[in-house]
């Protein structure tokens, strides 16, 4: 007789079989791990995922000890007890146990990090009786969170870096808009002193001219001559410090005659330093070089003419022209007033000017444009000083310029 609302025994048998079947069939689709343990620890199933991963079949687990297999060692490989294993805590607290940072260890001894999550099991009278153990491999979202942590580190060096590029930008701003002003005040100063000196000299020959001798009018007239040739050569040297900043000069090399180059730039020199003493040497008679000669009559005239300011007039200043194998050297020895130790290493920077100078008139540019010019020339300058002792500056240019390739063919 059949009561009606049940399932014949052979409905139960074909419907949990089903539902068997169903079941087997999530567990093998799943992407995760899966597996189950007994209330020993023992594995009681497993998905294909779960063997997959760890490298053993599903056979070859079940009835073995999960935690001998994969859990037992930490990520330094030193032991992982039992005790401490949040898995096997699920069936010994009751509670769920997530863990988002261990490794497993698969069979041929390598580990993978992992995330999982132990549930424990109780049976229809609430007894715990095992775990079910959840976990998937996290190495990509591990190498994900490397690169995107290195990403940042990387950004935030690169601000850090940029943070201290843009302060140092500020402060050598500030440094050269402060010399820049000075540059200001001494240019006004070296120019208000000329002309002060030409206005005077204009006046008295107009109102004087008919009682002023001839040799006085000639001596104004050569102060006049003087001192407007030197404010000629003040703009020079500013216009050609900006030229060189702007990348705006290049070498126009030609054949010269090294030593007549050096006899002109004295004779020049003379002109307006009559009391000069320069003794010039050269081991290299008519020596023919291949040169800027506007560069190099710059290179020597500012050379002369600093020996020439920090010297007194008696003394004698050295301008030797050497020939070495590759290099023609200028150098100029003074005996003169020397450069303190502590302003040596900014000789070279515009505007700058030594502590024990500042009673002499200058503009600190002629040691800039030294500089500029034998970096274009693809030469070298060396400066050995001793205060009070005076100075010497050696110059070196390539025998065979590199700009040789510019040179007409013969």
């Amino acid at each position: 007789m059949r009561v009606e609302g049940s399932l014949a025994p052979s409905q139960t048998d074909a419907t949990l079989n089903q539902l068997r079947q169903q079941n087997e069939l999530i567990l093998n689709s799943a992407g995760e791990g899966i597996y189950g343990l007994d209330a020993n620890g023992m594995v009681t199933f497993a998905n294909p995922a779960a063997a997959r991963m760890i490298g053993w079949s599903t056979a070859e687990l079940i009835g073995r000890s999960m935690h001998d297999l994969l859990h037992h060692s930490h990520p330094d490989r030193t032991p992982y007890p039992r005790t401490e294993c949040p898995i096997y805590a699920a069936f010994r607290d009751g509670q769920v146990h997530h863990v988002v940072d261990e490794v497993f260890w698969r069979k041929d001894g390598s580990s993978f990090p992992v995330e999982y999550t132990s549930t424990p099991m109780r049976d229809v009278q609430g007894r715990l009786v095992g775990a079910v153990v959840t976990f998937r491999d996290i190495t990509e979202r591990k190498w994900a969170e490397a690169a995107l942590k290195q990403a940042h580190e990387d950004l935030e060096r690169k601000v850090q870096e940029r943070t201290a590029e843009l302060q140092r930008a500020n402060q050598q701003l500030q440094e050269l808009n402060e010399m820049k002003s000075r540059f200001v005040s001494m240019v006004c100063h070296e120019f208000r002193t000329p002309l002060n000196t030409i206005l005077f000299a204009v006046t008295c020959l107009e109102r004087y001219r008919h009682q002023l001798s001839e040799a006085d009018q000639n001596r104004y007239v050569q102060g006049i001559q003087a001192d407007i040739q030197h404010m000629t050569q003040m703009l020079d040297d500013v216009l050609l410090i900006g030229r060189t900043d702007a990348r705006k000069l290049s070498p126009q090399p030609a054949q010269i005659e090294l030593v007549q180059c050096c006899q002109d730039v004295i004779r020049e020199l003379q002109l307006t330093h009559t009391a000069a003493n320069i003794q010039f040497q050269s081991d290299c008679p008519q020596q023919n070089a291949y040169l800027d000669p506007s560069m190099l009559r710059s290179i020597l005239l500012n050379m002369l003419s600093n020996a020439i300011k920090y010297s007194n007039p008696e003394q004698v200043i050295q301008f030797r022209l050497l020939c070495q194998q590759e290099w023609f050297v200028f150098e100029v020895e003074d005996q003169g007033i020397g450069i303190p130790l502590e302003d040596q290493p900014y000789l070279f920077d515009p505007f700058h000017r030594g502590s024990n100078v500042s009673t002499i008139p200058g503009t600190g540019l002629g040691l800039a444009i030294i500089k500029r010019l034998i970096d274009l020339l693809a030469g070298h300058i060396e400066v050995s000083s001793q205060v009070g002792a005076g100075t010497t500056f050696r110059v070196r240019l390539p025998r065979h310029y590199r700009y040789r390739d510019l040179a007409p063919t013969p």
